[in-house]
């Protein structure tokens, strides 16, 4: 018995192995988004447990709401996509954010 493993993927076909490839990938994008949505789900958690102390504060809990709303318009939903970046616009004018 052999101590080395064999790299079964050099007796494949190379679809078989490009199909493996894409499997990998696949599976590898899965898990990075499960990842996200874990932490985007204790970010939320956290926003709605603490509630804001200073404009700052109250400021990016509005922009990552107008962010995740704005992410779910439709691409054609113009006027709604304006509108959401006038008033982003505002927030970062008048929290003096402006670089």
């Amino acid at each position: 018995m052999s101590e080395t493993p064999i790299n079964l993927d050099k007796h494949r076909g190379m679809a078989a192995q490009k199909a493996t490839d894409i499997r990998r990938v696949i599976a590898e994008v899965e898990a990075n988004a499960k990842q996200l949505r874990d932490r985007q789900g204790a970010v939320e958690i956290q926003l709605l447990s603490v509630p804001a102390t200073t404009w700052p504060e109250a400021v990016a809990k509005a922009r990552y709401v107008l962010n995740l709303y704005s992410a779910s318009l439709a691409p054609t939903d113009t006027h709604h996509r304006d509108l959401v970046a006038a008033v982003l616009a505002d927030l970062t004018r008048l929290s003096g954010d402006e670089t």
